[in-house]
């Protein structure tokens, strides 16, 4: 059954958007996600954690950014959440320097 033209992206920008948002922008967080969880708690423990649920945020990400109307936006809304997982992450390396 073929979907439905009305709910299709139509813009080349906005779809280039949707797919590097989700390929790219998801990994970026699920990369800061991870950094961030390692630096205040056991790194072992999240590099195993990584290991299982790290796919699973990424692919949530990834529908995450094909829902949006917007690709841009979502971009944007993806690299503010890396931003302020990059911040969780700096601020757990100085509050604890031997994890």
């Amino acid at each position: 059954m073929p979907p439905n033209k009305k709910y299709l992206t139509h813009s080349p920008l906005q779809r280039f958007a949707k797919i590097s948002a989700g390929f790219l922008g998801g990994y970026m967080i699920t990369e800061a996600f991870f950094m961030a969880f390692a630096a205040w708690l056991d790194p072992g423990n999240a590099l195993m954690t990584l290991r299982f649920a790290g796919g699973i945020l990424w692919v949530g990400l990834m529908v995450t950014a094909f829902l949006a109307r917007n690709g841009w936006k979502i971009w944007g809304l993806y690299l503010l959440i890396a931003l302020f997982l990059t911040l969780v992450t700096c601020a757990g390396k100085m509050n604890n320097p031997l994890v």
